[in-house]
């Protein structure tokens, strides 16, 4: 997200207009007042005063056990690098003034399974069977999990994500010709369509509990909304992280420019929020609204924390909902609320997709480090590179004293950064990290227990080996 401050729908919650202005006039638009003050005024800013989901997630535990989920559905180095370091600082003291404020929500409670949970010590386990390095040759590896393609897993829905991929372009509009281009650009671009498959699965799999026979137009309406959101966080990031390639093509703003990037992402924001309200149900509204402040929250979170060797693995999480999870997480519940299931079920669906986000950002951070450049499109240890620091690396300093000498020192000196890739996997980081995700995926599969057995239900379970996959 390119916002910093959000202003409610009657006025500016964060701060003044003037303050949005010159903050995106420094750190998005890198251009004049008037642009800047376009971006600030546009739908990018958009948030809900009614947030459903808090700033400060709490930590979570997996209270919700297979009883209460059995019973849901039945029951409803020199002066330069100093001077460096200390502006850097600087900037981050701003970013932090213009987080929104934590608030107080009935989403904290249905979001405990955040909590980190134990980790296995994969470093100990190695020491005790006597060896620290690749396993003897008497010592067998597990075989990676046959592949799982996802045009198979979402083959219940496959006619209906047709339907979508052709009506995204309608839903965009074409009022301004250039932002048309650059929601075409990316659009055109395919993607997996990962989150409008799993809307469309859970209001299949939640519509037949509540004896509906077809998926209602709320339903598709909320999977296009979805991935328009998703687009435009997309636009956003690759302007934040300088990107210049996205889905195989040349990103947005390589192609058309920052402020029009900047635009173009806040244009699809607004029309999200546009179809959103005419969906006419106050509860999913909020819980959509919030996924756009959450974004911002995310991107300052991980800006207020560059090269920060204190970060917690909570913080780590918490980072990881707002930028991935809680889009997921509010819309599978949105998709059951509009089946018309009871809250326990609608709360279940919030968890699924919570454990699934989170496990699949856990994937990607440790994909950083396990895959070449050109499989990953960027370099690899790009993260580690800019100072964001993931699952591995935070494993990895429990080990590895030295891995915070070079983060430390930003990787000034030549060779630093391949030292502490290096460190990385030498620590076993990785392999805990694995373990991570893997906890969350278990606690998604959990929450489809009172789900009806049937290929819906299948789909979803499966997805959750889907994500996990990719780190073999």
């Amino acid at each position: 997200m390119a916002a910093a401050v959000m202003p409610t729908s009657t006025g500016l919650s964060g701060g003044s207009l003037e303050t949005c202005v010159a903050y995106c006039q420094t750190y998005v638009c890198g251009g004049g007042k008037a642009s800047a003050a376009a971006a600030a005024a546009s739908g990018s800013f958009l948030h809900h005063p009614c947030n459903l989901a808090a700033a400060g997630v709490q930590g979570l535990s997996s209270s919700r056990g297979d009883s209460s989920s059995s019973s849901c559905w039945k029951e409803g180095q020199s002066t330069t690098t100093m001077s460096r370091f200390n502006g850097r600082r600087r900037r981050l003291q701003v970013l932090q003034q213009a987080a929104p404020p934590t608030l107080n929500s009935p989403e904290n409670v249905a979001m405990k399974n955040l909590q980190v949970g134990p980790i296995p010590d994969m470093m100990s386990l190695s020491t005790r069977t006597g060896f620290l390095g690749p396993p003897p040759p008497s010592i067998s590896k597990p075989e990676p999990p046959t592949k799982i393609s996802l045009a198979e897993l979402v083959a219940p829905v496959a006619e209906d994500l047709g339907i979508l991929n052709n009506n995204l372009h309608l839903v965009v509009g074409s009022q301004n010709p250039v932002l048309m281009s650059a929601a075409k650009q990316i659009f055109g671009a395919g993607g997996k369509r990962m989150r409008p498959a799993l809307i469309f699965l859970v209001s299949k799999a939640t519509a037949e509990v509540a004896g509906l026979n077809a998926l209602q137009p709320q339903h598709r309406r909320l999977a296009e909304i979805t991935e328009m959101i998703h687009t435009a966080s997309l636009i956003h990031d690759d302007v934040l992280d300088e990107s210049d390639v996205r889905r195989g093509k040349q990103a947005v703003h390589r192609m058309l420019g920052t402020r029009v990037a900047v635009l173009a992402g806040d244009f699809m924001f607004a029309q999200s929020s546009w179809y959103l309200a005419n969906l006419d149900n106050l509860e999913v509204i909020k819980l959509i609204s919030q996924v756009i402040s959450d974004f911002a929250s995310g991107e300052i979170k991980q800006a207020s924390s560059l090269f920060d060797c204190d970060v917690t693995l909570q913080d780590y999480l918490d980072k990881s909902f707002y930028k991935t999870a809680s889009l997921i997480a509010a819309s599978t519940r949105s998709a059951a609320i509009f089946s018309g299931v009871n809250a326990c079920a609608c709360d279940q669906m919030f968890e699924y997709g919570m454990n699934l986000g989170l496990a699949f950002q856990i994937v990607d951070d440790i994909l950083d480090f396990t895959q070449t450049s050109e499989q990953l499109g960027k370099p690899a240890g790009s993260d580690l590179s800019k100072g964001n620091l993931t699952a591995p690396v935070l494993f990895a300093l429990q080990r590895e004293p030295e891995l915070r000498e070079l983060i430390d020192s930003e990787f000034m000196e030549e060779g630093s950064l391949d030292a502490a890739i290096s460190l990385v996997h030498r620590s076993g980081g990785i392999d805990r990290a694995r373990e991570l995700a893997k906890q969350k995926g278990d606690l998604a599969r959990q929450a489809l227990d009172s789900l009806p057995q049937g290929p819906l239900r299948q789909s979803l379970d499966r997805m959750v080996d889907y994500v996990l996959e990719r780190v073999y």
